[in-house]
């Protein structure tokens, strides 16, 4: 009789248990949009960057994490409408890369959680109050580009010994194009460089930028980063211009940019699953500090260099991570 009470028991035990389990097994996968105002292919080192994170922290896409990928490819207005369907498929959080696509993504939630993953400038364009203290739902990682910009003029000093001024080429639809020129201006003040700022609004208007830096005389020019699009074509105008290129991406180089220096992407998206990761675990994005880049990279592409007639100084190589050579 005892033998039989007890089997009962454990019977009944088993029945209370295996639900629990089973729920356990059957819990909703956390699912994250990832919305990029640049195109993107699978194999973008960008996107294998933040999964090498989320894999870090425990999290493999197709089994314990969903991840809904969308891309702007370069238009505000499709920026605005991939935030909104991500809204619509209520993800737990957004991460955003440019700030277009993080400007869409605030407008379109108050409430979801936003990762940046790489912006301009987080203080700069009022996704946060401060770094240390971003409050509302967005946090990640800031870029700091237009404080980039001192070192690249210097870097062009460097390279190109008596250099006196410097054009810019930026975005209208870009809202962050104002604090890449603040930076310039503030830059060119402190060393002695004369700048020329142009904004153009798509690629027709390159042939026109390019035609007012040769008027200006400019003697190089920087690029913005949104230009991911069109690089290729920025580059092939240069060349042909005879005017020395400087931008902030490593994957810029080999389009034909000359110097490439600026906060390693990579990294900097590994390190937005780490945010992904404590906010899925319960923290408040507006308590997380935003960071930093750990770390900046500089590449030089000494085939652009050859065919601007250019010889790179070992000042400037010596500090290179990567030389793309003829």
């Amino acid at each position: 009789m005892k033998r039989a009470i007890v089997l009962g028991v454990i019977a009944l035990a088993s029945l209370v248990i295996r639900p629990a389990a089973d729920a356990q097994s059957l819990a909703p996968v956390p699912r994250i949009g990832v919305l990029r105002f640049s195109r993107a292919s699978g194999s973008d080192p960008c996107m294998e960057a933040l999964r090498l994170g989320l894999r870090e922290h425990g999290y493999v896409e197709g089994k314990n994490i969903a991840i809904e990928w969308r891309s702007a490819e370069g238009r505000n207005d499709r920026a605005a409408e991939m935030a909104g369907e991500l809204v619509h498929l209520k993800v737990s959080l957004i991460v955003a890369s440019g700030t277009s696509a993080a400007e869409a993504a605030k407008h379109a939630t108050r409430r979801i959680p936003i990762v940046l993953a790489s912006v301009a400038d987080a203080v700069g364009s009022g996704f946060v109050r401060s770094l240390a203290r971003p409050g509302g739902n967005i946090t990640g990682v800031s870029l700091n580009y237009p404080a980039t910009t001192g070192k690249q003029l210097e870097l062009l000093r460097q390279a190109i010994p008596g250099i006196t001024r410097v054009a810019f080429l930026g975005s209208t639809s870009d809202p962050a194009a104002r604090l890449f020129v603040e930076g310039l201006e503030r830059a060119g003040q402190r060393l002695g460089i004369r700048t020329q700022v142009l904004l153009v609004g798509d690629g027709d208007e390159f042939d026109g930028a390019f035609a007012a830096m040769r008027r200006e005389q400019a003697g190089a020019l920087i690029v913005q980063p949104i230009f991911a699009e069109s690089i290729r074509k920025i580059a092939e105008l240069a060349t042909r211009n005879r005017l020395p290129t400087v931008s902030y991406r490593r994957d810029f180089a080999e389009p034909g940019i000359l110097l490439n220096y600026g906060a390693d992407q990579r990294e900097n998206w590994r390190r937005a699953a780490i945010f992904v990761d404590r906010i899925l675990r319960g923290a408040k994005p507006g308590d997380l500090p935003v960071a930093e880049p750990a770390r900046y990279e500089l590449v030089v592409n000494l085939k652009t260099a050859k065919a601007l007639g250019l010889t790179i100084p070992q000042s400037v190589l010596g500090k290179a991570d990567g030389v793309i050579h003829p």
